[in-house]
């Protein structure tokens, strides 16, 4: 059997909102994310290391999205609340517990991993579970 062809990394991930505003606002406020991309149903938002965050409005993409490359991009859709890990560096543990307080974002619960990582998770305004972590959390983190 032939293995499978190497993947590179993870370019884009979605989590579905119910106001794009204020998610937006939320991400790029605490975050300092960059807006690439925003129309009525979607906004995308630029990551460290290459990749994108694509908020899309809860119900707004059900179905097929035509686009000028010949194609259509299928519907999808989410609900409930959604889990999103961003990496930090571990210097920057302290920094980030800082800058949420000053933001007033409740660090919901914050965990030191066998590895020696440490998460810091929190809510965005739809709920999504959002996770902080440091290096010692994955063998490749």
């Amino acid at each position: 059997m032939e293995a499978a062809p190497r993947l590179s990394h993870l370019l884009e991930t979605s989590l579905y909102v119910a106001d794009l505003d204020r998610s937006e606002r939320f991400y790029r406020e605490i975050f300092a994310l960059e807006p690439f991309l925003r129309d009525d149903r979607m906004c995308g938002l630029g990551l460290p290391g290459n990749a994108v965050l694509l908020l899309f409005l809860r119900g707004g993409s059900t179905e097929p999205t035509p686009t000028d490359g010949g194609g259509a991009i299928p519907p999808h859709d989410g609900g409930g609340h959604l889990h999103l890990c961003l990496a930090i560096p571990f210097g920057e543990l302290a920094a980030w517990e800082r800058h949420l307080a000053q933001k007033g974002i409740e660090i919901e619960s914050r965990i030191t991993w066998p590895r020696g990582g440490t998460s810091l998770y929190l809510r965005d305004p739809d709920g999504h579970c959002l996770e902080l972590a440091t290096p010692g959390l994955w063998p490749n983190w």
